[in-house]
């Protein structure tokens, strides 16, 4: 099958939280304000849309479009809570970027609003801040770089350092169900570990997006939990992603794009929304799908090495 790269930008998706994008001097509207003043706010502050809050609470946004609406049907002496849109979508803080993009590409939205544990507004996610903080990322990134080459140098030769017929290093990740505010450790840390054992970028972007994949499916599918199991040896990288119920009906329907059995509430947070399987399966060079309903489920995603293989020498044929 065609593999498809990943690139940084989508790979520091899958592991930047959106806290670290988010602004935080965020403009608020009041509900009760007449649209006029709103109007004056926006434009003054150059924005083109923003949230209403009551209380502390999230009660609508309000776009520039909804107070030129408003303008043509002279409307802009009324408040704004008759004009803005009261169903509001949001994303946590916690939340790994790719939720935020999901939110605002699936929906057709500018901004995003950023909330905390207890649901109050922190700040706000718009393409732009989006941009800003990656281009930062990707240039922390890559200052970091030269000060782990050593440590990935080291890391890397335990499959010259150590004498078997087969050398593997295993690592296991547990993942509780309905864990959101965790979602993403495992991946992160997987990653980390790849890089210190001096796997390929190019590899570790397509495994961060397809091992992200596979914890979030864990945490919205299952109710008992699950866990990743990483297998690396000198020529490929096996991942695990194994739980015990209540396993899946129709394996055929969920390997199809936009296909989704999570509920809905889980929907409305911005997971769940049927990419993920197809996700593993465009960044892995095979991938391995097995439930039964009632059952567990087991989904086995591998990545060959190639020219990249481990222990500081080219492929060649020979295992270690």
């Amino acid at each position: 099958m065609q593999v498809e790269g990943i690139t940084k930008v989508q790979e520091l998706i899958y592991s930047t939280k959106v806290e670290t994008v988010m602004a935080t001097d965020v403009v608020i509207l009041d509900p009760d304000m007449p649209l006029e003043e709103a109007k004056t706010i926006l434009k003054s502050k150059r924005i083109s849309g923003a949230p209403v809050v009551e209380g502390g609470n999230i009660v609508g946004m309000l776009s520039m479009s909804d107070v030129l609406a408003a303008l043509e049907n002279g409307k802009l002496n009324e408040p704004v809570r008759e004009t803005m849109t009261s169903q509001v979508k949001t994303v946590s803080k916690d939340s790994y970027l790719i939720e935020a993009v999901n939110q605002l590409g699936s929906r057709g939205f500018g901004r995003l609003p950023v909330v905390d544990e207890r649901g109050k507004l922190v700040g706000i996610v718009t393409p732009g801040t989006m941009m800003r903080s990656l281009l930062h990322e990707m240039d922390a990134s890559f200052q970091q770089k030269e000060a782990e080459k050593l440590q990935a140098y080291r890391a890397s030769h335990i499959f010259d350092d150590i004498i078997s017929d087969a050398t593997s290093l295993v690592l296991r990740f547990m993942v509780d169900d309905r864990d959101f505010s965790n979602a993403g450790k495992a991946s992160s840390t997987i990653k980390k570990s790849l890089q210190r054992l001096g796997v390929a970028p190019a590899i570790i972007r397509r495994v961060s997006v397809a091992v992200y994949e596979a914890e979030m499916n864990l945490v919205i599918h299952t109710d008992v939990g699950g866990e990743i199991i990483v297998d690396v040896r000198r020529d490929r990288l096996k991942i695990s992603a194994v739980d015990h119920g209540p396993g899946i009906e129709n394996v055929q329907k969920v390997l199809q794009p936009g296909y989704s059995t999570a509920p809905q509430w889980i929907r409305d947070m911005g997971f769940g929304a049927g990419m993920g399987l197809a996700n593993i399966k465009r960044c892995s060079d095979i991938m391995t799908l097995m439930s039964e309903p009632g059952g567990g489920t087991r989904l086995e995603i591998l990545f060959r090495f190639g020219q990249h293989e481990l222990g500081g020498r080219a492929a060649t044929g020979k295992r270690s």
